[in-house]
């Protein structure tokens, strides 16, 4: 079953993934692999000698926009972006379920067809998930890893987000922009928050794809334990999904080699500013 309410409509998405790419400051190649999932595409792209990072974008969006935002990890990396297995993009139409371990295993062959022992891993929100789930059922797989307004350590409840239904709703009936714009605030806090390219990456998933509301569950804490990767957990003060005052403490406590970040005063959809990124970029160069 198709991923996409319409061919017409997995034409316009794909139509704004491949012209995204084109703005990428770097150059790209597109890599296939046959994991026991399903197909996967992998968007190759940054620094040819720079050192290897696997990446995935976050629910219902795209590696073509993940990759705009990602620019400030070009220079110093050779990134790998994979289209999520049952999201927007090139990958099998094939969804797994977020509340198992399947997205981890996936991500762990990833690594392997790759041609790696282990990866270094940057994701956030849905994307940050899988990590959190490979770190659980492939330990050795990830040698660091920054996650990122994450899932998969301590959601909030779904309820809280009951509020973006309403005129996620009323945007379906009536196609008008203030009522998308509307579902979207709780995320971005402000409007001026919602970039052209959210806006315009959100817009075409949420009329052309079937919305993935699941988000990755809570990895376990025993399972996680057994990963050893140092990793950097960063998440938003006002984040309604998964607010930092869960995900920090729990982060803290089931990671064994874990730094904690707060972005203060913001919502999941944020601007690093260019120190935060610069501690993103050192703390994977280690």
């Amino acid at each position: 079953m198709s991923i996409y309410r319409s061919s017409e409509g997995k034409e316009k998405i794909l139509s704004l993934y491949d012209a995204q790419l084109r703005r990428l400051r770097h150059t790209y190649s597109e890599i296939w692999l046959d994991t026991s999932f399903g197909k996967t595409h992998i968007i190759k792209t940054g620094a040819p000698d720079g050192i290897p990072l696997l990446v995935f974008h976050g629910g219902n969006a795209t590696t073509a926009y993940n990759l705009l935002s990602c620019d400030f990890l070009m220079d110093d990396f050779l990134i790998f972006a994979a289209d999520t297995i049952g999201h927007p993009g090139k990958s099998a139409e094939v969804s797994l379920s977020p509340y198992n371990y399947d997205y981890g295993k996936w991500a762990g062959e990833i690594i392997t067809l790759l041609g790696f022992e282990s990866m270094r891993c940057f994701s956030g929100s849905f994307g940050a998930g899988i990590i959190a789930k490979t770190m659980c059922v492939c330990p050795d797989k990830v040698k660091r890893a920054v996650l990122y307004i994450p899932s998969g350590i301590n959601n909030a409840p779904a309820v809280r987000n009951f509020r973006m239904l309403l005129p996620m709703i009323v945007y379906w009936i009536t196609h008008g922009d203030k009522w998308l714009k509307r579902c979207m605030l709780p995320l971005a806090v402000t409007y001026d928050n919602i970039t052209d390219d959210i806006y315009e990456t959100a817009k075409l998933s949420i009329t052309y794809a079937k919305i993935k509301t699941g988000m990755p569950s809570n990895a376990s804490e025993k399972m996680m334990k057994h990963c050893k990767a140092p990793t950097l957990v960063m998440a938003a003060e006002k984040d309604c999904m998964f607010p930092a005052g869960r995900v920090i403490p729990r982060a803290e406590r089931i990671i064994e080699n874990c730094t904690t970040y707060l972005l203060k005063d913001r919502g999941h959809m944020n601007f690093l500013t260019a120190d935060e990124k610069q501690m993103i970029v050192d703390f994977l160069k280690q």
